[in-house]
């Protein structure tokens, strides 16, 4: 089995990616998709952010209201350090639980981990090879503005809040720069694809 690791920052076109590379045929381990369920009403995750940002950050019900709690973290680094202390360890465990599933099904499948804080967290450290998806701060910002209909002024704060993509690049082993349009982004994924193929046969 081969574990890849895929990054990026906020509206880099993460997900074009992850969905190129499971039609190539890879396992994907969706993070994001992982940090909602482990939030969902009355799992003990779900408590501890209850129990530290208030009921205020609760719909009628009883889900987290994502947006309001976002609001939150991006303006408070130390409550953003908290939330993912909460929230981190419970993904990483299930993200291992799915790993072992997958190389049950397919010892010699390629399962990738997609994920925006991959590196934030530590989760490179335990890939064998990591990919990061790129795109010019002019594009994320605007491919950020009309996907989330943030102003230009709090889409900067969001960008600025993570981990600056030139720093992800000096650690990746792939980078696929998605500034170029859809086609291309998905020659570089193609490429890649076949470049793990071959490295993991």
């Amino acid at each position: 089995m081969l574990l890849i690791g895929l990054t990026g920052g906020i509206a880099t076109g993460k997900s074009l990616v992850s969905k190129t590379l499971k039609e190539l045929g890879a396992y994907i381990i969706d993070a994001d998709k992982i940090s909602r369920e482990v939030v969902e009403p009355y799992t003990p995750a779900w408590t501890e952010i209850v129990e530290f940002f208030g009921r205020d950050v609760l719909n009628n019900d009883g889900k987290i209201n994502r947006k309001k709690l976002g609001e939150i973290v991006f303006n408070n680094p130390v409550k953003k350090k908290r939330l993912e202390e909460i929230v981190h360890p419970v993904v990483i465990e299930e993200e291992n639980r799915r790993i072992k599933e997958y190389k049950k099904i397919n010892p010699d499948a390629i399962v990738v981990i997609d994920a925006a804080l991959l590196i934030e967290a530590g989760g490179h450290l335990r890939v064998d090879k990591l990919i990061v998806v790129y795109s010019d701060r002019e594009t994320q910002l605007k491919r950020l503005c009309e996907r989330d209909g943030l102003s230009r002024g709090d889409a900067e704060k969001r960008i600025d809040s993570q981990m600056p993509l030139n720093e992800k690049i000096k650690i990746a082993d792939f980078v696929i720069d998605n500034s170029n349009g859809i086609e291309n982004t998905l020659i570089q994924v193609k490429t890649i694809f076949n470049k793990l193929k071959k490295w993991h046969d």
